[in-house]
């Protein structure tokens, strides 16, 4: 039900997140506390929805009636906690709410996009299902926008052309084909963004086939992803039990640390799902099936007095994970010494070498194995310049082997 409401210049909220990931992760009960929940009720905002729940009634009720014969996809992909399927009433306060994209087909009239956004500033309903349609933004905070029900504020469905679009999220059009080049070039973070989320209409195709032509990487993409993820972890699986060793307490919860952030992505590798970035990491992760029995072990190595024996365990319910994928020789999952100092390891660079000996795209064949462009750079800066991942990605395809 669409509802109109009288203006008030005031807006809703306050300022804080946002995200992207597959409609597979779902939203965490642990997350939606008490306190937010009573802080919404004392804030008078409506009941909290999905914003993706939004944004479709945004798009069927408001905007779809003006589209009539107008060729378009709609969706909410890109940003954004909801995309991840994984907002809460906290996320209300800033960067949520109904609003989504309006893809027009190539070869519109240039002028064509601005007029269609006027059309829908004009007859949007003010607000939908007790939420505004309109923002504004954030006092004091540069590119933040928080909802209004102010006579003054914008929608927020962005109508663009798919091309433009693409290029913008991803650096490249996926409807020109998607190379080996595309894929490592792509941190996992835009993936998820694109085919997560929610499409609500798509009369030219495109959209829906782009999402399907990004759904996972291809199989030696996948390998070769993976044993550059192995090697993360081959290269300090050891560290912990040297730093406990030389009585570096802190230096081996650091390096633990690092380890099961590693193996919490491999997992999500293993599972064929794009890790989103690090504050929902943790959330994509515990929706996993296999999390049930891995989660307890990599939390204890986060507070256990000797961490490395809890390492070892998930190295060994992980390797067991990759065997049964098929995507490499089999091989033993259980810890054995380091050399011959006594700190338990899964030597897993052995899974390195056994992914990478099954690759076929000479693309990838002699590439240094760091991997895709977020497993080597850990900037938040770089990955959110599509541009400047391009070329980082480029430069180890140069290193190539022949």
């Amino acid at each position: 039900m669409v509802d109109e409401a009288p203006p008030s210049e005031a807006p809703l909220t306050e300022a804080a997140p946002s995200a992207a990931h597959p409609p597979e992760v779902h939203r965490s009960e642990a997350c939606r506390t008490e306190a937010c929940r009573s802080e919404t009720r004392r804030s008078g905002k409506p009941p909290f929805l999905p914003g993706l729940e939004l944004s479709r009634a945004l798009y069927e009720e408001g905007v779809a009636p003006l589209l009539e014969g107008v060729p378009h996809a709609a969706a909410r992909v890109g940003a954004g906690s909801e995309v991840l399927g994984l907002d809460t009433e906290r996320s209300t306060d800033h960067d949520w709410g109904p609003r989504l994209q309006l893809f027009l087909p190539d070869g519109c009239a240039p002028e064509y996009p601005a007029l269609l956004r006027e059309r829908i500033g004009a007859a949007l309903p003010r607000r939908v299902r007790g939420w505004p349609t309109r923002y504004a933004p954030a006092p004091g905070d540069p590119g933040v926008w928080q909802l209004t029900d102010a006579p003054t504020g914008h929608h927020l469905v962005d109508v663009v052309g798919f091309g433009p679009w693409f290029d913008e999220w991803l650096g490249f059009d996926p409807r020109a084909g998607v190379g080996t080049a595309d894929w490592l070039a792509a941190p996992t973070q835009r993936l998820a963004g694109l085919v997560g989320g929610a499409v609500f209409h798509d009369g030219t195709g495109e959209l829906v086939a782009a999402r399907e032509a990004l759904a996972w990487y291809p199989t030696d993409v996948w390998r070769y992803v993976l044993a550059c993820q192995w090697l993360r972890i081959a290269q300090e699986e050891p560290f912990v039990g040297r730093c406990a060793e030389a009585g570096d307490d802190l230096g081996q919860r650091v390096v633990a640390a690092r380890l099961v952030r590693d193996l919490m992505r491999l997992c999500l590798l293993l599972a064929r799902r794009y890790p989103p970035y690090s504050k929902w990491l943790g959330s994509a992760f515990s929706a996993l099936p296999e999390a049930a029995e891995t989660a307890p072990v990599l939390r204890r190595a986060l507070t256990s007095a000797d961490p490395q024996h809890d390492l070892a365990e998930a190295y060994r319910l992980v390797a067991s994970w990759q065997n049964r994928t098929g995507l490499a020789e089999e091989l033993s999952p259980e810890p054995r010494p380091f050399h011959s100092r006594p700190y338990p390891v899964l030597d897993a660079r052995r899974f390195t070498e056994a992914l990478l000996a099954g690759i076929e795209d000479p693309e990838l064949v002699g590439r240094p194995p760091v991997g895709a462009v977020d497993q080597y750079l850990d900037s938040t800066d770089a990955l959110e310049d599509v541009t400047l991942a391009r070329r980082a990605s480029a430069s180890v395809d140069r290193l190539r082997r022949p």
